[in-house]
Order: structure tokens, then sequence, then C-alpha cells
């Protein structure tokens, strides 16, 4: 009889395990669906619609790189609750196309994975929920510690920063952040 309960203890184990990582990438791909709902009807209606009544934040952009047919929804604010559902616009940095820095932050093995794909000279689309949309061109990545970006939130050029955990691949956080930095190139409405 123990025999049997060691292998279908460690079974169930495996199972809880599995799906709470599954979980996690289920809530994460299913939040995007509900925020791109709602950042397409704030671009129709022109107002902030959050993507369920309950939220604390809502879309205020669409994050694209079409070359690798990547795209994510960010929202308001980089609070914890908010990135588990999508990449966030850090508070006190300038609003896309505006002149400062744009800073988006993201998780590594949901919303921001793509980062890893992107080349420099890749071309990054920001469209916001007012409709005005920028085109990007990624000029630079580095790896840095988290408390030593070097991102100058006074900087007076017009720059996008998305950032997110370094490596890639890790299991655990880190100290190590990677950033992707792109200088404004177009807008458009």
């Amino acid at each position: 009889m123990p025999r049997l309960i060691s292998p279908l203890v460690l079974a169930l184990i495996g199972l809880i395990l599995f799906g709470d990582g599954a979980y996690i990438h289920a809530k994460a791909w299913f939040a995007q669906v509900l925020l791109e709902r709602a950042f397409d009807r704030s671009l129709v209606t022109g107002e902030v619609i959050k993507p369920w009544s309950w939220a604390d934040t809502w879309p205020v952009a669409r994050i694209e790189v079409k070359r690798i047919g990547a795209s994510a929804i960010a929202l308001e604010g980089a609070s914890g609750q908010a990135l588990a559902f999508g990449p966030g616009h850090i508070h006190q940095t300038a609003d896309a196309g505006e002149r400062g820095v744009t800073v988006y932050a993201g998780h590594r093995d949901t919303h921001f994975r793509f980062l890893r794909n992107v080349a420099i000279g890749d071309v990054i689309d920001v469209t916001r929920g007012d409709g005005k949309h920028f085109r990007y061109r990624a000029d630079s990545s580095a790896v840095v510690r988290f408390d030593a970006s070097g991102i100058d939130p006074t900087a007076r050029d017009t720059e996008l920063v998305l950032t997110t955990c370094w490596p890639f691949d890790a299991v655990t956080s880190g100290p190590e952040r990677y950033v992707l930095r792109a200088t404004l190139i177009e807008t458009g409405e």
C-alpha cells in the first residue's frame, strides 16, 4: 500500500504545480483579451474604459512589434496587481509621443516575453488610448541593475523604454533588468 501512495502523492503534487503555472499564463492571456476589448472601446468612445468592473487600472496603449507578430496592451501604472494583467506605464514618465522618456515595464515570462526577439532597428508602434499613433525604432539594449537603469525621466528627447527582468529564462527574480531603448521616428493619428 505505501508503494502505491507515494507515486500518487507525487503525481498530485506535480499536477498542482503544473496547474499553478498554467493558471498564471491563462490569466495573462485572458486578461489581454479583456484589455484589448476595453482598449478598442476607448478608441471608439474617447473615454477611459476599464477591462472589468473592479479593475483599479485601465488600458493606456497598445505596443506592437509587427516584424515578430508581438502585441500587448499596456495599463496605467505598474503596481504588482497591474503587472499581473499586462505591462504597465510607469508613473511620472512621459506619455508615448510626448517629450521625455516613456517607460513601460512588464513581466519577462508573459507580456514582455517578446522583448527577447526584438532586434536593434526594429520598429515599435505605440497607439495611445486617445488614438494617437507613434512609431519608434529600437536603438539599443542593455542589462542593468534595477537601481542603476540609466533612465533619465527628465530627458529632453522623445524616447521609449521597454523593460523587464533579466535573464529571460530565469525562474526566480533577480536584481538585473533588460532595458530596450527606442527613438521616435514618426507620429500620426
